[in-house]
């Protein structure tokens, strides 16, 4: 993925230190499966990085370090999903997503 990482935006804050205003987010990052993309999708796949408790790896990062949104399609094995299962939680619920370099003409020349 041409050295970027793929991170999910939790929530987005500032603080400000001897004047200087810092935007910030705090992240949930995730880590590559693999060194090459899917054989079959031609897309990379993710899974949340975690620590051997299996808590998520949590980091603040500088605002000015987000590159671009990242559409990531979880990888949803062959069991039916829950018709009570909202959007909102997917992103907590898949072991595994795809970035989806098909989503514009953008993620595809940036990531690939």
């Amino acid at each position: 993925m041409r050295g970027l990482d793929i991170a999910r935006v939790r929530c987005f804050f500032s603080f400000a230190f001897r004047g200087i205003l810092y935007p910030c987010a705090l992240v949930h990052w995730f880590e590559r499966i693999g060194n090459d993309p899917d054989e079959g999708t031609g897309m990379w796949r993710v899974e949340p990085q975690v620590d051997d408790h299996g808590s998520r790896y949590t980091s603040v990062i500088h605002v000015d370090t987000i590159l671009r949104a990242a559409h990531l399609i979880p990888v949803y094995g062959h069991d039916f999903i829950p018709r009570e299962i909202k959007f909102y939680h997917s992103y907590d619920l898949f072991r595994a997503y795809y970035v989806n370099k098909f989503a514009d003409h953008h993620a595809f020349t940036i990531a690939y």
